[in-house]
């Protein structure tokens, strides 16, 4: 049975994803859509081939042996944009972490690379397969070598072999070097002979076989003017040839056993996790041999523990506790709001860790504890403590430390703080978790941790001057934040369910108006059936082709709208079904049975910058873009004994921060007097007084603002804002011309970050950046742009959760009612009594106005509702 050996052409694959995919980013700012649209085609690969042995070859630089002998070769091709350079260190971590050998070499091509190991490949007894979407590759071709070619997108390919190449090109696989020897190549700048295209080369190799036979007889051309072209430009044919010649005779010295590829199961999940490929990261343990699993690691003894089963026990117990007035409490919680429960507390004595599983005799007692302010609680996710507490009515009270916490201000782009990590990397110890499901055993370990943890993780604190923000920001928002999930937000019933039918009727008249514009019935969401619609039938103009017929996503309509009256009612009806299934039908199975509400989770320790996100459901994600979209808002009303919604927004908060840290003149001008910033920005930017700024002017401004500080490169902008790359490029130099303040801002952060290896917030709040200084390009690129945007993004994430904490607190100060229900990125969502509207209006303001003091004012806007899109 033949063996497979996978040859990829890394360069090409990242490039197709890369223009293939939108934009894609993580939660830190860091791009992303090359790297998953290349892992995803390197795991179908895998999973579809399970190829024996596998290889990745790079281009390294771009001077080689061809350049020197044509300084014109490739030298049109434009600078790779930075948001794709900079992910091709990311590639390479996906790579290893396969287990994948990488191959790159200077002065040679990736192609080269290529053709010398599949010539070995085939010596080694194995068959090639070749993938790449290069086709230069297909001259590689023969008995033991195929080539798999990508098409449109990244999930089409088609396998070349000898008789697919001679069906479409007319000549053999070794001939296709002749044929662009002839006819040039435009993408790698091969000139060819002038005069002499595809048609033409294709018959002079077929008749002649090579380049070489084609000059020595020359005089067998038909035509004087075609002979005396190749008589005039021999020596450019072979040069040309020369060039096309991918070498496959490198000196590689490795060994067949060197490209049985080994994926690591822990790192895929890990760099999975931490580029936020939910989907992915699903399907790795397909792709892993069975059994797969790290061999045990030497472990440390946990020390014995007491299990109390007696009431007599437990009064000993919390004898001692209120004694030493000191215990370390590691909650076993399960369910989910509102049904919490605590399975058992692990409590730390004297005398070794006790654990009072749940309702043994005297179990109130052991929970009294959580109450009771003399007792001293440190804990691991102190959040999910809160949230037992609120759930049963216990006033969770002093709380002095969260290792969970502590950990994710040390290291924000960690993947997870789990125990045994953080045990590993804090005290270089290995704890050996039970391998039983006993909470007793479980919450032992757990406890042993945290007692371990605890004082390196608060000595680290202190050092990194990151204590002020865990203590008086980050430690006490879990309290707020399990108070505002546990509270949950109200949504109407009725009200949905009224939408829901609404949207479903709009649905049903939208398909017959498709079905009157097409002049017939059909599967609206059938691509192949739309496509001949719309192509065959209306006979639009087709954006683009895949494998099985017209393509019909969201970017070929879109370039299609206005060109049809289908077109816009297609667009709306998409609109409409994925509104309906995604959060009319989605939000109706998320409301709670008992409370009427949806009761999101907040995550504090998932991104980099400090900003919090939502999950089960994402609630910072509810459309606000589209009319129908924003009608979504009105499904969340204030629940019973309340009676508005209150939204405090601040008001372009990045930008102000950006003013007060750059200290930029005409950017803190436009603030200080109250200026429209993105109008003030486009007379800047344009040269023209601010009254004679047009609407486009402006929404070009806007796109600068709002990029410039995150290393927005001219590719990015022109993405954007749909202009050329020299034209975006060129608002970028008159942004800085205009605005030098904020160029020496990012001048000034970058330098300083590189002596320091990190950057602050105003707050403390530290983001490491260990690739600054790197020496590979792309590493370093992504670090600067880093050190550029987490000042501001950061500082920005700091000030709301300060304000939060704020608001509560004067709300509880006055002994309010009100509450907050939602913190959606810059904004507050607040439960209000009508008895309280104008006062929690002017306190809110006033809050959040003053929770810190910049060089220029932070304006909140607040607006009131019967439900949260009044409200906004």
């Amino acid at each position: 049975m033949s063996r497979t050996f996978v040859i990829i052409d890394g360069s090409s694959l990242v490039h197709r994803a890369f223009y293939a995919l939108p934009v894609l980013t993580t939660t830190s700012g860091r791009y992303t859509n090359a790297v998953y649209g290349f892992t995803t085609m390197l795991m179908k690969l895998l999973d579809d081939i399970k190829p024996d042995a596998v290889a990745i070859a790079f281009d390294k630089g771009r001077t080689t042996f061809r350049t020197e002998l044509y300084a014109d070769y490739k030298a049109h091709r434009k600078a790779t944009p930075a948001e794709l350079s900079e992910q091709f260190p990311l590639v390479q971590e996906v790579v290893q972490a396969f287990g994948i050998t990488v191959l790159e070499k200077e002065g040679f091509e990736g192609d080269d690379i290529i053709g010398t190991l599949a010539q070995k490949a085939a010596g080694w007894g194995y068959e090639a397969l070749i993938v790449t979407g290069d086709r230069d590759a297909l001259q590689l071709i023969d008995a033991k070598v195929k080539v798999m070619l990508t098409k449109k997108g990244i999930s089409e390919m088609d396998v070349m072999d000898c008789k697919a190449v001679q069906a479409k090109y007319g000549v053999t696989p070794k001939q296709i070097i002749d044929l662009k020897g002839l006819m040039g190549d435009a993408s790698d700048n091969i000139p060819g002979v002038p005069g002499i295209g595809e048609k033409t080369a294709g018959k002079l190799i077929a008749q002649f076989g090579s380049i070489e036979n084609l000059i020595n007889h020359i005089e067998q051309v038909a035509g004087k003017k075609l002979q005396e072209n190749l008589y005039n430009h021999t020596e450019l044919a072979i040069l040309s040839k020369k060039l096309a010649t991918i070498d496959c005779a490198m000196e590689l010295d490795f060994l067949p056993e060197t490209f049985c590829y080994n994926p690591d199961g822990t790192r895929l999940r890990e760099l999975f996790t931490r580029l936020e490929f939910k989907g992915l990261l699903m399907r790795v343990n397909a792709l892993l041999p069975q059994g797969d699993c790290e061999a045990d690691k030497p472990g440390i003894c946990l020390p014995p523990m007491t299990v109390l089963t007696a009431e007599e026990a437990v009064d000993g117990a919390v004898s001692e506790i209120i004694r030493t007035g000191s215990v370390e409490l590691y909650p076993v919680v399960t369910g989910r709001i509102p049904e919490l429960q605590l399975a058992g507390i692990v409590c730390w004595l004297s005398a070794g860790p006790v654990y009072a599983a749940a309702n043994v005799p005297g179990w109130e007692k052991i929970v009294s504890l959580l109450a009771d302010s003399a007792t001293k609680k440190v804990t691991h996710d102190v959040k999910s403590l809160y949230n037992y507490g609120w759930s049963k009515g216990i006033k969770i009270n002093n709380v002095v430390f969260d290792t969970m916490l502590a950990a994710y201000l040390l290291e924000p782009t960690a993947a997870e703080y789990q125990f045994d990590r953080l045990m590993d990397k804090y005290l270089q110890k290995q704890l050996t978790w039970p391998a039983v499901t006993d909470p007793a055993e479980y919450g032992a370990a757990a406890i042993f941790a945290i007692h371990e943890l605890y004082p390196p993780l608060g000595e680290c604190l202190s050092q990194s001057e990151l204590d002020t923000l865990y203590f008086q920001v980050e430690l006490p928002l879990a309290g707020v934040l399990a108070a505002v999930e546990s509270t949950g937000i109200k949504v109407d019933a009725a009200h949905l369910k009224a939408m829901s039918g609404e949207f479903a009727a709009k649905i049903e008249e939208l398909l017959q108006a498709i079905y009157i514009h097409a002049g017939e019935q059909f599967n609206v969401n059938s691509t192949k059936q739309l496509g001949q619609i719309l192509f065959d039938k209306i006979k639009l103009k087709a954006v683009k082709k895949t494998k099985t017929g017209y393509s019909t996503d969201a970017e070929v309509l879109e370039k299609l709208a206005g060109q049809h009256p289908i077109i816009d009612k297609l667009l709306e009806y998409r609109l409409l079904m994925k509104l309906k299934s995604t959060y009319l039908d989605g939000l109706s199975a998320l409301i709670h049975p008992v409370t009427g509400r949806i009761h999101t989770t907040f995550n504090q320790t998932v991104t980099a910058t400090g900003r919090l996100s939502s999950s089960d459901p994402n609630l910072q994600n509810i459309p606000i873009r589209t009319e129908m979209g924003r009608r979504i808002r009105e499904l969340f009303v204030p629940g019973d004994g309340w009676d508005y919604l209150v939204a405090a927004d601040y008001s372009q908060i990045e930008l102000r921060i950006l003013a007060h840290i750059s200290q930029d003149r005409n950017l803190t001008e436009a603030f200080l007097h109250n200026q429209d910033i993105h109008t003030r920005t486009a007379a800047e930017v344009f040269g023209v007084p601010m009254e004679m700024v047009t609407g486009e002017m402006r929404s070009r401004a806007k796109a600068v603002n709002f990029g410039i500080v995150y290393g927005i490169s001219d590719y990015g902008l022109s993405r954007d804002i749909g202009v050329s790359r020299k034209e975006a490029g060129e608002y970028i130099q008159s942004y800085f011309a205009k605005y030098q303040g904020v160029k020496n801002y990012i001048d000034t952060v970058v330098r300083e970050a590189r002596h320091q290896g990190y950057v602050t917030t105003l707050f403390g709040r530290r983001r490491n950046l260990p690739d600054i200084n790197s020496s590979n390009f792309n590493q370093r690129s992504f670090a600067e742009r880093t050190a550029m945007n987490t000042p501001i993004q950061g500082t920005a994430a700091d000030i709301i959760k300060k304000a939060m904490l704020d608001v509560a607190q004067t709300l509880a100060a006055q002994k309010l009612r009100s509450r907050i229900l939602l913190q959606v990125h810059d904004e507050l969502v607040l439960e209000v009594a009508a008895e309280e509207l104008a006062l929690v209006s002017e306190l809110v303001k006033t809050a959040m106005e003053q929770t810190v003091q910049l060089t220029v004012p932070l304006l909140v806007d607040v607006k009131v509702g019967r439900n949260w899109a009044e409200a906004k």
